[in-house]
């Protein structure tokens, strides 16, 4: 029998989930086998955040990125234009680049095994052979090229040759974003953090705040519906007893007298001219694509947080503060914004450690979700769609 004996009133335009659902089987969080379906199915065929494109501002410069088993390259061209190739050569299947950033030399992008020359279209230059064999025909051996698209001077490839179009895979519109001028902005801070739990895990954290008074108690205290763990107003059943309570309690948004998620909640950067008082209001704004980022707007400082699968159950995480050029002409103290996100992200990276360890329970084939956890229901329907498509 369930403890809660008094029936809780749901009114009209309520988020929760009303009825009992069960989450994904266990084993998808550790087995070996489902863990490599996932990554032909889901991390193969949709958009991955790379970089900032100014990491690859100067021609011939380029960066890689291990997703799964799959080695990319990402290079800007003399002419400005950015590529994305398979981190292989046509020739044996050696791999082109040895290191994870760096400049191509003029001659373009050499082999270091046998020395095959490319140029960075992609085209197939040169060979290493005395004479090449007849029939022989470079241009049927360029790299393998992979789709890869610039937004807001983010940098995003695709391991398909049909991924989803490139606006569908956001969760906003992107032109919501537009008053934040993101191509403007420049890298202050960089995170990085393993956590050894699958990369599911992390997202279905992300997508709850049931877990936000007990395990995050300074953001608790600057985002107060946290504190109530709801995301939004109408996450509570009863959302109409407070329904023109602007209280951040109710409504959402900042404490009183916060502007920014700061340790003290004053801002640290420039602030972004353009912000809308709607915007500067809440405190955040947040712009999600999976299974790869999510990007938090702040009135002075963007977060960008990007997860990669390392293995079943390993997932690598980096963390990029974004600023108005000014803040870092200026020298401004920008730790406060960093220190408090890594405070909540080790906090998130703690307890989705906590969930994998308890997942190979032998009773334990799957759990429940509770009416809070309707955006995990969303995701992880999202993962069964992906698994199932053809």
């Amino acid at each position: 029998m369930s403890a809660n004996l008094t029936p809780v009133r749901r009114d009209p335009g309520y988020t929760g989930l009303t009825a009992v659902i069960e989450t994904l089987p266990s084993h998808y969080y550790f087995d070996a086998d489902h863990y490599q379906f996932e990554l032909k199915k889901i991390w193969q065929r949709n958009w991955v955040y790379v970089c900032r494109s100014s990491a690859i501002a100067q021609p011939r410069s380029f960066r890689t990125l291990e997703i799964g088993d799959q080695s990319v390259i990402v290079v800007r061209s003399d002419d400005g234009t950015a590529r994305a190739f398979h981190n292989v050569c046509r020739h044996r299947g050696a791999a082109l680049c040895r290191s994870s950033e760096g400049r191509f030399p003029a001659a373009g992008i050499v082999c270091p095994y046998h020395a095959w020359r490319y140029n960075l279209k992609g085209e197939l230059v040169q060979t290493s052979s005395a004479v090449n064999p007849d029939g022989f025909d470079r241009r049927d051996f360029p790299l393998y090229g992979l789709p890869l698209t610039e937004w807001g001077g983010f940098v995003f490839v695709a391991l398909s040759k049909d991924p989803p179009p490139f606006e569908k895979a956001f969760d906003l519109p992107l032109a919501r974003f537009a008053d934040y001028e993101l191509d403007k902005l420049v890298v202050g801070h960089t995170l990085k953090k393993l956590i050894k739990c699958n990369w599911k895990v992390f997202w279905e954290n992300y997508n709850e705040c049931l877990h936000c008074p007990g395990v995050h108690p300074k953001l608790a205290q600057l985002v107060p519906i946290f504190g109530r763990a709801l995301l939004e107003r109408r996450d509570d059943p009863s959302w109409q007893d407070h329904e023109s309570d602007e209280d951040p309690r109710y409504a959402g948004g900042l404490r009183s007298g916060a502007q920014s998620w700061t340790m003290d909640g004053k801002p640290v950067g420039v602030p972004f001219p353009k912000v809308s008082e709607e915007d500067r209001k809440a405190g955040h704004l947040y712009l999600t694509s999976v299974p790869s980022v999510f990007i938090v707007t702040h009135v002075d400082y963007v977060r960008v947080v990007r997860l990669l699968p390392l293995g079943p159950e390993l997932t690598e995480m980096s963390i990029e503060f974004l600023f108005l050029p000014e803040t870092l002409a200026e020298k401004r103290d920008i730790s406060p914004a960093v220190e408090f996100t890594n405070i909540v992200m080790s906090e998130d990276a703690e307890v989705s450690e906590l969930n994998q360890r308890g997942l190979k329970a032998a009773p334990h084939e799957k759990g429940v979700l509770m009416p809070e956890e309707y955006a995990i229901r969303q995701f992880q329907d999202w993962v069964r769609a992906e698994l199932s498509r053809p």
